[in-house]
């Protein structure tokens, strides 16, 4: 979802890249579709481990995980406490996606407010 919306928010000012702790195999089918009402297609996505995006040059990492991220990761990290949509019903995947639209655009905000 965040990458999602720091893609359409923050072009020119961000790149988006989500990786998980733990990821699973697949795009939740529920998250696909609220985040198909927002018109944002996940379908060529697919879960990513942070090994992948770990220590690549990147600016900043937001864990929404609620767990540690690994020892050695040498970015600047941010906490945002997101609940995991997987399992919840069709409503609290909305208010979990509004939740996630929200902080990415307050961090897009600030992005912009610095370059200025």
């Amino acid at each position: 979802m965040a990458e999602a919306f720091g893609r359409r928010l923050g072009t020119g000012i961000i790149v988006s890249t989500s990786a998980g702790l733990t990821p699973g195999m697949m795009v939740d089918p529920v998250t696909k579709q609220v985040m198909a009402e927002k018109g944002l297609d996940l379908e060529m996505q697919f879960p990513k481990s942070i090994a992948l995006a770990a220590n690549k040059g990147v600016e900043l990492v937001v864990n929404m995980s609620g767990f540690p991220l690994p020892p050695g990761l040498q970015s600047p990290t941010v906490e945002w406490k997101v609940p995991d949509p997987h399992t919840k019903p069709l409503h609290v995947h909305r208010e979990i996606r509004d939740l996630v639209e929200r902080l990415v655009m307050e961090l897009v905000v600030e992005f912009r407010m610095k370059r200025r």
